[in-house]
């Protein structure tokens, strides 16, 4: 065989070998971009759950922030710790209320035609804040255990209030405190954080939405 067929066979083989790789790529390519879109599609319709849920709490949260705020305006006063402890309790509700606004926006603020990265570092903002907020929330528990507290029960001496309800909000302070310091992302391996944050709609939604862009960017690695 001659020196020009050898060559002539050679270089059709480099161009089958380049047209090979080229279809791998593009086959990659539309592989990769199918999968990017149902997972897109799978963390959209996670996120709209979201935004539903959220949506509906605000609307009871106002009606509720309301409701309470109507009884401390007609107590007047005239039980101090009625008013100061719903009083309490209505200012976390706003908190929750701004919050679950804070939020709304942030989910309406994700764009899914940028890079990965990105949508991961914002749900991961998310993320951390649904930690926060729920930490916060949870300090509002006492004021449960003394909104029906009254000056003359106080002042009595009763033995069911000194054994009773005082321990019991003692007991509550001590819980709020607790679940505050604990409830925190690092601490997801106990399984009472992550059966508490995953028990609603709300927590469970974001983690799935996580999941699937986690996959996405999994997937683009492997084939890279």
């Amino acid at each position: 065989m001659q020196d020009h067929e050898l060559k002539a066979i050679w270089q059709s083989y480099n161009n089958t070998l380049a047209q090979a790789q080229v279809l791998n790529m593009q086959s990659w390519a539309l592989n990769f971009k199918c999968f990017e879109t149902l997972q897109h599609e799978k963390a959209k319709g996670r996120l709209r759950s979201l935004i539903r849920f959220k949506v509906f709490a605000v609307v009871l949260g106002i009606i509720w922030v309301g409701f309470l705020s109507l009884l401390v305006w007609g107590n007047r006063f005239q039980n101090p710790f009625f008013s100061i402890s719903v009083s309490a309790i209505v200012l976390f509700s706003l908190y929750a209320v701004w919050v679950y606004l804070y939020h709304i926006i942030l989910i309406k603020q994700i764009r899914y035609d940028g890079t990965i990265t990105d949508t991961q570092k914002k749900l991961a903002g998310l993320q951390s804040s649904t930690f926060q907020s729920t930490r916060i929330i949870w300090l509002q528990l006492p004021f449960h255990t003394t909104w029906f507290w009254n000056t003359e029960w106080v002042l009595s001496g009763d033995t069911y209030f000194w054994l009773i309800a005082v321990p019991i909000c003692v007991a509550f302070i001590g819980l709020g405190v607790y679940l505050y310091r604990n409830i925190r992302i690092e601490n997801m391996n106990r399984k009472w954080v992550k059966a508490l944050m995953m028990s609603g709609p709300e927590y469970k939604n974001l983690v799935q939405s996580m999941a699937f862009m986690a996959e996405i960017d999994a997937f683009q690695k492997e084939l890279t």
